[in-house]
């Protein structure tokens, strides 16, 4: 060892350029770093350098994982006092190793296996194009493409949907495409086609070769080539023997046929179809059948054994299941959409608990939509306590995005769906809760938009209320997303309804209830009489007691108002049908019909205990002040007595208790305005109408029958009671029978369509590929009846080209005369459409003689040309006018031919051949032998002129001669004299007619007189002009003008229709593309769309979703910007509050002041453009729509100030201060986003520090049903 030692000692040092290390050069600044090698390594390691860019920028890793490490898992880095002075920013430690960890580059391409596919033998590779290559989420709508950002549940700002399901998606390279607003430009492949190449002195001329008299036709070429054998062996795979070479060759034309000659040459297909000849103008084919994509489930009997048939249900419900709730589970269980239209109260929700529960053991996603969000806090309770893993996405909530199931508004999808989100990946089911929500004319829209853009891997369950239409929404539902709808509805509510009158509180009524409607369905007249003496007895009673002043039909006084209450509840306590429901539909009048209950106690002990510790418990989580509001002590007091209190102008959690109070039954009697029936099934035993009467925003109106239905459908609770009870009360006098009847047993309103173009929907669509704002109104309901027959539509244009074909062009050219003398054809076209014009305008002067002034005309005796399809141009004499359903009818006496003696058929008209004689009526019909009778019931379309003769006829006569006699008809009838003097005078005035070549004088405009139509008189004018023209066409002279007219008629005829057809199917035929264009052109006038692209202020303003275009220009004019946070939400509570004309108020800051002046400009502004494109009220009633009543109620609530006092301050009820300031915290957080977007970090932190200011206290209490 020690000789050893004494070695290693003796060896020589190294020298510098010995020793393990190592340059690294970065980049070219001239920067390197010393790098040392593995001890031992003798020669060291090699030197190296970077790029000559440079490393690239140091990504370290994010900042939260430093902090959750240093700080969450070691709490002693933080300080244990004063931590508000703890540093806020920390040194992090570079790590120059993680830049090497690259992504790897997407793969563009792969290989393909090529196998022999009779042996599966390996025969070699191809390269092909991976359909996911090149795919972004900010490019492309494929389900393909990568997820986005951070897979965020409500999507990226910069992805783009998915594709609609019902489309078909577009490649790659149509994606890639660019955008081209305007339509292809059609080309003639006869005339546009260029024969020269560039760069060439000459090239090809494809003329016509003549290689016999023949013609190839169409069907000939097929037949050739399916007959075409390529190849001599067969596949015996196939069963087909191998061909033998010494074989002769089939004779494709037959036994003993001869071959045809050669065939022309022709430049084009169209060409070739046109040159086929063929005798007679093919006759189109039938239409074909209406396509069915909606199908009706019976769902009036139980499924036969099935538990057999789904004996592993994805979810077991804890009561036996309803027919039509046992079919719906068979349709899920087939991954079938359906659309369950039922009662309320049916049981629709076990639908949607199934689709929730497959979708789980699927392990997928759904989602459940609702039209409020209050519906959705209230389902979330009930599908989390059923499944456990379900979150919800609110507005302003937002709780385990992750869960299975998601319950949220329909705006939130909407919203998802445009933003590309990533969670319609894993969506399987879609529940959308109340979906006659369609109606509804602001937000009916969204329904459709979502119906439309959810892609098609996603199956709908809709919920709706029974409506008339169901199937035809089916219909709709089904043929935009190309999938098989299944309705199922219900006949009748499981627990029927017996609605009454109540008239008052007299002594006799005060416990009397009238019947209206029994159970059965059967309207009873006499209940509704007797409420009418009952109501008269009580009203002399008045009299006597108060002299001739009747009660008013409000209710009287109120003591008298208290009285009836006092009453009927008392009737409805002894009667045991608490606890009711009375829907007013007046704010004010529940709470004062509350209040004039006095002490009503309407609860027991035991139940007022309850009450306490669950009102104790539910304030407990406001601060002292809001406990002592007003409202929350004047509830809490009634609720303590059973009676609670639901509108909009309850603060939300006071809504939430009094709805969890009354499912438990704790809530005797509840004074609600009609939003409670859109609430979850919370059903009682009656419900009670204060008035049938209410105001729709414009006027006063009864109840529509759908609204009276969906109310009254919340008296009876299953399970509890036999039937439900619905009482009408009648504190004035009696509604009229009609009413009654119509609002009770009329039809509900059907489905409509409220689609709309919004500015957001048109940014977010011009910024996805291959997606147009076109596609969402070609589909929407609203152009459902226009295009449900588009695939017919479709056939019926190919089959018109067909007969075009087969038509072929008329014979000769214009300007050719074709070697003959007797005319020239060639003004035909200017001819026909002179006809057509002369035809238009006398339509017209027809349609007069319907109007009171063609009545006085056209009395019995009156002369008039008849044209109809048996008659041309002639004399007829009016007997009779009659109206009906279908229009004014004449009865005429028309001259005709008279019948062959042998009973034959009479002769044919002669052919409707247009000469100028024909259309100007001077040459008229002449019988060739004697005249004949013939009645006819003419319409206004069948007269062609109203000449000055009336002759003096006894209609009645005549019209007994002309009706058949009962019994055997003879073959000849025998013409009365009568009869035969009137048909030998209209005889002698044809023939007059004929001989001075002039025809009868004519009435000017069918003798309408020309001031009190204008249109008429321009009519009249027309045919003035156009008769003096008609003479002199050459092409009338022409002997061939009667076929040659015909043929061209033919085609043009078919041309018009096919025009038509193709109008119809192209997007010019859209009913909101006018709009469209009028909104594009404000938007490009504003600089948010150019040339086709979306630009800044185009992105700001689809990320906002109210008055869009005004919040944008105050966002890029800087009129936020010198505003503090207070301040800055003082100002947007004018576009979340809606105006009623009110001035600004007084005792604001300068600049608040100053800015409120600016958005009016501004909102003025804009309402200007909009005016002028045709869009929009005007500037004042468009400012008029601003509110500014809550400016300062906002502001000082944003300093602060509590709720008590702002409750005091506010000019509206606490629960409309509420909804505002809730929906203005929601419209910063899209300020907070927009500002983002434009690269303004300080108008952003001020949106979120004012957001920060208003989201407190009572205003922001966590729901009820969330907890």
């Amino acid at each position: 060892m020690a000789g050893m030692e004494m070695e290693r000692i003796a060896l020589p040092p190294r020298g510098p350029r010995e020793l393990p290390l190592a340059l690294l050069e970065l980049g070219s600044s001239g920067r390197f770093e010393l790098l040392t090698g593995e001890p031992g390594d003798a020669e060291g390691p090699e030197h190296r350098s970077t790029l000559p860019q440079g490393l690239p920028p140091w990504a370290p890793p994010p900042l939260w994982a430093e902090l959750e490490r240093k700080f969450l898992g070691t709490p002693e880095g933080l300080p244990l006092h004063r931590h508000q002075r703890a540093r806020r920013a920390w040194l992090r430690t570079p790590d120059p190793r993680a830049l090497f960890a690259l992504d790897p580059t997407p793969v563009g391409g792969g290989l393909r296996a090529e196998r022999d596919p009779r042996t599966g033998a390996l025969l070699g590779f191809s390269e092909e194009l991976l359909p996911s290559a090149g795919l972004s989420p900010s490019s492309s709508p494929s389900l393909l493409r990568p997820p986005g950002e951070g897979l965020r549940v409500g999507g990226g700002l910069t992805s783009v949907p998915f594709w609609p399901g019902g489309q078909d998606e577009p490649t790659l390279d149509q994606l890639r495409a660019p955008r081209n607003e305007e339509e292809e430009e059609d080309v003639d492949f006869d005339t546009d086609l260029l024969t020269t190449p560039p760069g060439l002195k000459r090239g090809v001329e494809f003329k016509p070769q003549g290689f016999g008299e023949g013609a190839l036709s169409l069907s000939g070429l097929l037949e050739t080539l399916d007959t075409l054998e390529l190849g001599g062996g067969g596949d015996p795979q196939l069963g087909t023997p191998p061909k033998s070479p010494q074989s002769p060759p089939h004779n494709q034309f037959g036994e003993g046929s001869h071959p045809e000659p050669p065939p022309r040459r022709c430049d084009s297909l169209e060409e070739l179809l046109a040159k086929e000849e063929v005798g007679t103008p093919p006759a189109p084919p039938p239409e074909p059948p209406e396509e069915l994509w909606a199908e009706l489930v019976d769902a009036t009997t139980p499924v036969q054994g099935f538990e057999e048939l789904l004996p592993d249900p994805a979810h077991k419900w804890p009561f036996t299941p309803d027919p039509f709730q046992q079919r719906a589970a068979l349709c899920l269980e087939r991954g079938h959409s359906v659309l369950v239209a039922a009662h309320t109260s049916a049981g629709k929700t076990a639908v949607a608990e199934y689709a929730i529960a497959l979708a789980r053991r699927h392990m997928t996603r759904s989602i459940y939509t609702s039209p409020i969000k209050a519906l959705s806090n209230q389902k979330f309770r009930d599908f989390r306590e059923t499944f456990g893993d379900v979150g919800l996405l609110t507005g302003d909530a937002q709780l385990r995005p992750e869960a299975a199931c998601l319950v949220m508004t329909t705006e939130i999808l909407r919203s998802m769906l445009y933003n590309g989100s990533d969670t319609i990946r894993d969506l399987e089911w879609v529940i959308f809760d109340e979906v006659h929500y369609v109606n509804d004319d602001e937000r009916g829209v969204v329904w459709e938009e979502v119906l439309i853009l959810l892609p098609e891997h996603v199956k709908l369950v809709l919920l709706s209320a029974t409506v008339p239409n169901a199937l035809e929404f089916a219909q709709w539902v089904g043929r935009t997303k190309r999938r098989c709808v299944r309705v199922l509805s219900t006949p009748r509510r499981p627990v029927p309804l017996e609605h009454f009158l109540f008239t008052g509180n007299s002594s006799r009524t005060r416990h009397q209830l009238f019947q209206l409607l029994g159970p059965s369905g059967a309207f009873s007249t006499q209940g509704y009489y007797a409420a009418v003496e009952a109501k008269k007895e009580q009203s002399s009673k008045h009299a006597q007691s108060f002299g001739a002043r009747q009660p008013t039909l409000g209710g009287s006084n109120p003591g008298q108002e208290r009285g009836v209450w006092l009453s009927l509840l008392e009737t409805l306590r002894e009667r045991e049908l608490l606890p009711a429901v009375t829907f007013t539909f007046s704010r004010g009048r529940c709470e004062d019909q509350a209040a004039a209950l006095g002490s009503l106690d309407l609860l027991g002990g035991p139940e007022k205990a309850q009450v306490r510790q669950f009102l104790t418990r539910c304030l407990a989580r406001l601060r002292g002040s809001d406990r002592r509001l007003p409202q929350v002590l004047q509830l809490s007091d009634l609720l303590q007595r059973g009676i609670g209190v639901h509108h909009g102008g309850v603060l939300p959690l006071l809504k939430e208790i009094v709805e969890m109070l009354f499912s438990q039954g704790l809530v005797k009697v509840l004074f609600a305005t009609e939003t409670f029936a859109m609430g979850v099934n919370m059903p009682a035993r009656t419900v009670v109408f204060d008035s049938i009467r209410k105001h729709d925003g414009s006027s006063f109106r009864d109840l529509l029958p759908g609204e009276y239905t969906q109310m009254s459908g919340r008296a009876g609770r299953r399970g509890l009671d036999a039937t439900g009870t619905v009482i009408i009360l009648c504190k004035g006098p009696v509604p009229e029978l009609s009413d009654l009847h119509r609002m009770m047993l009329g039809r509900p309103s059907p489905l409509q369509s409220r689609f709309r173009l919004t500015y957001p929907m048109i940014l977010l669509l011009l910024r996805a590929p291959a997606l147009r704002p076109h596609d969402l109104m070609r589909r929407s309901f609203a152009e459902f009846p226009l295009r449900r027959d588009a695939t017919a539509q479709t056939r019926r244009v190919a089959a018109l080209r067909e007969a075009l074909a087969a038509l072929g062009d008329p014979e000769g050219t214009p300007g050719d005369n074709g070697g003959d003398n007797g005319g020239d054809i060639g003004d035909l076209p200017q001819y026909y459409r002179a006809v057509v014009a002369l035809r238009r305008a006398r339509s017209v002067l027809q349609r007069c003689l319907a109007q009171p002034g063609g009545q006085r005309v056209l009395t019995p005796g009156r002369v008039v040309v008849v044209s109809t399809p048996k008659h041309r141009n002639a004399l007829g004499l009016v007997l009779q006018v009659s109206s009906g359903g279908s229009g004014r009818t004449f009865t005429t006496l028309v001259l005709s031919e008279k019948p062959p003696e042998n009973g034959g058929a009479p002769p044919e008209p002669p052919q409707d051949v247009p000469y100028p004689e024909e259309l100007l009526l001077s040459r008229l019909f002449l019988p060739e032998g004697p005249p004949g009778p013939c009645l006819e019931q003419l319409r206004p379309e069948d007269i062609v002129g109203v000449t000055a003769k009336t002759l003096r006829v006894n209609p009645e006569i005549l019209l007994q001669e002309l009706r058949p006699p009962r019994g055997p008809r003879p073959r000849s009838p025998p013409v009365g004299g009568g009869l035969s003097a009137a048909l030998q005078e209209l005889s002698r005035l044809a023939g007059v007619s004929a001989r001075d070549g002039g025809g009868l004088p004519l009435l000017e405009a069918f003798g309408v007189p020309p001031g009190r139509d204008p249109e008429a008189a321009a009519a009249a004018a027309e045919i003035r002009g156009l008769g003096a023209a008609l003479g002199g066409f050459r092409c009338v002279r022409s002997p061939r003008f009667p076929q040659q007219y015909s043929q061209y008629a033919a085609r043009q005829e078919l041309l018009e229709q096919l025009e038509e057809l193709q109008f119809q199917l192209s997007d010019q035929s859209l009913l909101l593309l006018p709009e469209y264009h009028q909104r594009l052109e404000v938007l490009s006038e504003l600089g948010y769309v150019s040339g086709g692209a979306v630009a800044l202020g185009g992105r700001v303003a689809a990320l906002l979703s109210t008055e869009q275009l005004v919040l944008t220009e105050l966002l890029l004019g800087n009129v936020l910007a010198p505003l503090r946070p207070e301040e800055s939400v003082a100002l947007l509570s004018c576009l979340v509050t809606p105006g009623r004309g009110e001035p600004l108020p007084e005792g604001l800051s300068p600049a608040l002041t100053q800015a409120l002046e600016r958005l009016r400009a501004v909102a003025a502004r804009v309402a200007r453009l909009e005016q002028q494109r045709g869009l929009g009220p005007g500037p004042d009633d468009f400012v008029a729509q601003f509110g500014f009543s809550l400016v300062q109620v906002v502001y000082e609530w944003a300093r602060g100030m509590p709720f008590a006092e702002i409750a005091r301050l506010a000019p509206v009820q606490e629960g409309s201060v509420v909804r505002a300031i809730q929906r203005l915290e929601e419209l910063l957080r899209e300020l907070r986003q927009a500002a983002r977007a434009v690269g303004d970090p300080a108008m952003a932190a001020k949106m979120e520090a004012a957001a920060a200011m208003i989201k407190r206290d009572i205003v922001f209490a966590a729901s009820l049903y969330t907890q």
